[in-house]
């Protein structure tokens, strides 16, 4: 079956064992930043544990759905949802524009070749890796850039949301690593509100997308679910719990411009494997 489909290559490769290893890090490096790690954690899809870049994707899709989940039902556990009452509109503007994309961003995925779909992955995984450099030399609170005006904050959401959910769905990410400045940037939320608002956007965000590569036949190889996105979805969940006990050990500011190089050096290392 492997050899008809090429989608699947060496799935049966894949080590649970490694692939909840490797998920600890990634968890926890995304825990000390205040992401879930998904970006990272493509290139070792698509890198390390062999998978073709098109089944990389909706695995990392399925592995985020756990970790939001798990997000979710931590943070609910520990914080208040009421200091998002106040930005409710921007988030149902988000996620409306953003459940859109997401669901063309899994269709155009399937209709796009290996080597167009790599190209597109690369160019974004770079823009991400840089927007955490620069991101590291701004500062956590700037005034918003959009008054607090019900119709400047719906048109605007509907817009950055097109975005994040065809970015998620292309990458298979929660889109917390542009979600989160485009709520504190352009709405004006405060670090902690932002991350629990990003979470109640990319968990709709991102079911649509796994259910769209579903109906597409991704999730159709149990042993990838099995080996990959359990251990890894567990890994990340771990990893991100001891991440967020620690934070404040590196400053976040530091360390996104380090994972920003990271991220960027691992993309084209990677890819360019991927394309010989």
């Amino acid at each position: 079956m492997n050899e008809q489909n090429p989608t699947f290559k060496n799935v049966s490769k894949h080590p649970s064992q490694l692939a909840f290893i490797l998920a600890i890090p990634i968890g926890l490096l995304g825990g000390l930043i205040g992401l879930g790690g998904a970006e990272f954690r493509l290139p070792v899809l698509a890198g390390i544990l062999n998978y073709s870049v098109r089944q990389a994707v909706p695995l990392n899709l399925g592995v985020s759905l756990i970790t939001i989940a798990a997000s979710l039902a931590i943070r609910g556990s520990t914080l208040s949802f009421t200091s998002v009452i106040p930005f409710l509109p921007a988030v149902f503007a988000l996620i409306l524009g953003a459940t859109v994309t997401a669901f063309i961003g899994a269709t155009l995925s399937g209709k796009l070749s290996n080597e167009q779909l790599e190209r597109i992955i690369l160019v974004l995984l770079v823009i991400i890796g840089i927007a955490l450099i620069v991101e590291g030399f701004l500062p956590q609170q700037l005034p918003a850039l959009l008054p607090a005006n019900l119709f400047y904050w719906t048109v605007a959401g509907i817009l950055f949301g097109l975005g994040i959910g065809l970015v998620s769905s292309l990458l298979g990410v929660a889109g917390g690593e542009i979600i989160i400045p485009t709520l504190i940037f352009a709405f004006g939320a405060d670090i902690k509100t932002a991350g629990t608002a990003s979470l109640l956007i990319s968990l709709p965000t991102v079911l649509v997308g796994v259910l769209k590569y579903s109906s597409q036949g991704a999730f159709a190889n149990r042993i990838s679910i099995t080996n990959t996105i359990v251990p890894m979805g567990i890994g990340s969940i771990i990893g991100a719990i001891v991440g967020g006990l620690l934070v404040g050990l590196i400053p976040a500011a530091i360390l996104k411009v380090i994972l920003g190089v990271i991220l960027n050096l691992s993309v084209f290392k990677v890819f360019h494997k991927t394309r010989s």
